[in-house]
């Protein structure tokens, strides 16, 4: 009996320090492993043709079908601008998916603050021409909940968009005046936001008054979250009827929201694609830094000067996409 008691004791022992070996393993790795850097890879589509065809087939590339009712959203333009996507270079694609051209009215004092003059602007920048062009937030405005945020509980976006199954975001990459550039991320957010989302991007969630923005604008880094967290309920609402297509071309330091714009110093660098907007903004904007040509210097001041990488790290933290991409080139 002495001998079986000793025997069980032996063996309980191991037995709890195989556990406690096991739990420390268990232990170390729940400390060590940081969940946020674990995350996929996103397919980015390049190519460096800059065509009708070359758009459409690069959308065809993404193998997601905008099926339904389809969204194409871009940015008009303010008049006095020339930057923005050429009409005559969307038409094919939006010819192609039934496409109706999408846009919400400024925060700005301008010609496209009301949808009256929004619409005749779209006209005379040749939107019209091929293609519905439907000011969202004409008939007004509704919410979509932001999840997880650190400065909005919600994104006000253009009513309209609820008569639409699928969103094409299509956007011009360039400079921006306040978020160091425009690209998937803020076509998202500050795009397809209502004046009054508008508004309560600009100052990080205080106020819709869209008469005092301007005097009540957010610190620059609560700005640029808020617009990551303005995108992600526009993602969240569409969810997997969605994709993205950037334009890289006519690199102004200045948005297309500018009625004069500077005049573009970097070459052409093509289109590129994917089905995480995260990862094709991250994707664009290493294309001017890792370029070698030397007009990207301005631009690469403007990125930097307004902090605008922090938008691209915040949508990752909140669950928008992951800055990690493969390059597809399509030849």
């Amino acid at each position: 009996m002495k001998y079986i008691n000793i025997l069980v004791a032996v063996l309980c022992l191991v037995l709890f320090v195989a556990c406690n070996n096991t739990q420390a393993t268990n232990n170390k790795n729940i400390t060590t492993t940081d969940t946020s850097t674990i995350a996929k890879t996103a397919d980015v589509y390049f190519t460096k043709e800059i065509s009708p065809q070359s758009l459409l087939k690069i959308y065809e590339a993404l193998q997601r079908t905008a099926n339904g009712k389809v969204a194409v959203k871009i940015s008009t333009g303010e008049p006095g601008g020339h930057n923005f996507l050429n009409p005559q270079l969307i038409k094919l694609l939006v010819d192609t998916v039934n496409g109706t051209i999408v846009e919400c009215n400024t925060a700005y004092a301008g010609r496209r603050n009301s949808t009256e003059e929004h619409r005749k602007a779209a006209q005379e920048h040749g939107f019209t021409a091929i293609a519905e062009v439907d000011i969202m937030d004409a008939d007004g405005e509704i919410e979509l909940p932001v999840k997880g945020g650190k400065h909005l509980t919600k994104d006000i976006v253009g009513k309209n968009v609820e008569n639409y199954n699928f969103m094409i975001v299509l956007s011009h990459f360039k400079g921006h005046q306040m978020g160091g550039f425009g690209g998937a991320l803020k076509n998202l957010s500050i795009g397809v936001a209502s004046s009054r989302g508008k508004a309560l991007i600009h100052t990080a969630g205080v106020s819709t008054d869209v008469e005092t923005l301007w005097n009540n604008t957010a610190k620059q880094n609560d700005f640029l979250e808020s617009m990551a967290e303005a995108a992600q309920a526009v993602v969240n609402y569409f969810g997997d009827n969605i994709l993205y297509i950037s334009v890289l071309n006519n690199l102004s330091v200045d948005c297309d929201c500018s009625s004069s714009p500077a005049t573009p110093k970097m070459a052409d660098i093509g289109i590129m694609a994917s089905l995480d907007p995260v990862a094709l903004d991250q994707a664009c904007v290493d294309m001017i830094f890792n370029s070698n040509d030397p007009g990207k210097n301005d631009l690469i001041e403007r990125i930097n000067s307004r902090n605008g990488t922090l938008t691209i790290d915040h949508a990752q933290k909140i669950g928008i996409g992951t800055k990690n991409y493969n390059i597809i080139e399509i030849k």
